[in-house]
């Protein structure tokens, strides 16, 4: 540990040793209720047998098939997978290793089809830290201080949070849209644009959903202006919010769609999905890279995909996510300190704030380090890190989301 860059900064002081379903161990044998699934990567949970099975097998056989240069069958056999659970229309897949990877292919995507070099992106979004990636984010400064100037052609519009302004939904949204279409007499011709990048709820900001009347109104305003809209599902998608994309919610399809994070249960693996019309229009080799499509990696995401299938955990995402919100309203009514709970499935925020109201990033903090101490691991998000987040696996059981809220209501107490 000693050796390890000093610029990696780590939310709490476990080294974990082993998984198992919900929960993390140490080599002591301590273990953690794990409530973040490595930030929605471990979507069916740790180790989960089928998984692991797939990926042994796989180590077995072929590790590395690199997909410029061969194919493999897993690779064929993911994307036809994947087509199934597909908007209508998106017919072609690409992969990568991360979310930041596919964001910048899906930007690549954009602007050689489109000949159009500027993106909207939505304030508070977060789409990855490398360059093209760390231009469309907004979540917070950390990710873009520091290493400027970040990539020109990127246009910030507002995202319809309520709790932030303040304001009723419908009111929110109707200014969000104005200000739309005001950036683009003001700052952007839509002649001009190749992309609006959303996410259709947000995480790193915290946990906000779009709303129906907001994403609708984009996607009108893309078809008028022959704009694509591109959906970032990396950490909503994959069942995460009781759909098998977030999207899906809010009556729109996008035009490009990437996913990661819960695709192959702990693999590094993403993807963007497309027309194939649309991808025909890019330039032969934009796509690629040295690890992208891993055979052991997509061996383990196609297992995934049939855990998720065979268990129904989609829908025990929405069933489960909303007795997590029901337990975590109850916190709320319980204690002064918790302003508000928001999100879709189990993918919940939980607004801290301090007795004038205000964001109380330190009280969030303390009460992740009390939950640790008490065997619950939490991360928080948000601009000020007041946002406790709630992303268990899609394999939790009510049984543990009591645990959690037990473990949580003490810290609860113990910092007050």
């Amino acid at each position: 540990m000693s050796h390890l860059s000093p610029l990696l900064v780590q939310s709490s002081g476990i080294c974990a040793e082993r998984g198992e379903g919900s929960w993390l161990y140490d080599g002591e044998g301590r273990r953690w209720l794990d409530v973040t699934s490595g930030i929605g990567v471990t979507a069916t949970g740790h180790c989960h047998p089928p998984v692991v099975e797939a990926a042994r097998e796989q180590v077995g056989k072929l590790v590395h098939a690199q997909y410029t240069t061969v194919s493999h069958p897993n690779m064929l056999r993911l994307s036809d997978r994947l087509y199934e659970h597909l908007p209508a229309g998106l017919d072609a897949v690409a992969f990568a290793n991360s979310g930041s990877e596919a964001v910048e292919m899906a930007l690549r995507l954009a602007r050689q089809t489109s000949g159009r070099p500027n993106v909207i992106a939505f304030m508070g979004g977060f789409h990855g830290r490398t360059m093209g990636a760390a231009s469309l984010t907004s979540s917070t400064t950390k990710v873009r201080t520091g290493w400027g100037p970040m990539m020109p052609g990127v246009f910030f519009s507002p995202f319809p949070h309520s709790y932030h302004y303040g304001w009723s939904e419908q009111d929110t949204v109707a200014f969000c849209l104005r200000e739309l279409d005001q950036l683009f007499l003001t700052q952007t011709a839509p002649g001009d644009v190749a992309a609006m990048i959303i996410e259709p709820v947000q995480g790193e900001y915290g946990y906000y959903p779009a709303t129906q009347a907001f994403m609708q109104g984009l996607r009108e305003r893309c078809d008028r202006h022959g704009i694509l809209l591109i959906a970032d599902e990396i950490q909503a998608g994959y069942g995460r919010t009781g759909r098998f994309w977030s999207h899906q919610h809010f009556g729109v399809e996008p035009d490009i769609l990437i996913t990661a994070k819960g695709l192959a249960s702990g693999y590094p693996l993403s993807a963007i999905a497309a027309s194939k019309a649309l991808m025909a229009e890019g330039y032969p080799g934009s796509q690629g890279g040295t690890y992208g499509a891993n055979a052991v990696a997509c061996a383990a995401a196609l297992a995934t995909l049939e855990v998720i299938e065979s268990e129904s955990l989609v829908e025990q995402a929405g069933t489960l996510g909303d007795y997590l919100d029901n337990a975590l309203n109850g916190l709320r009514q319980r204690h002064a300190c918790v302003d508000e709970i928001r999100g879709l499935g189990l993918m919940r925020g939980m607004e801290i704030v301090d007795r004038d109201g205000h964001a109380d990033g330190a009280r969030a903090g303390a009460l992740l380090a009390a939950s640790e101490q008490a065997g619950l691991l939490l991360l928080r998000c948000g601009s000020h890190g007041q946002i406790v987040r709630w992303l268990p696996p899609l394999t939790v059981s009510r049984e543990e989301i009591d645990r959690a809220m037990t473990l949580f209501e003490d810290a609860l107490g113990e910092t007050a």
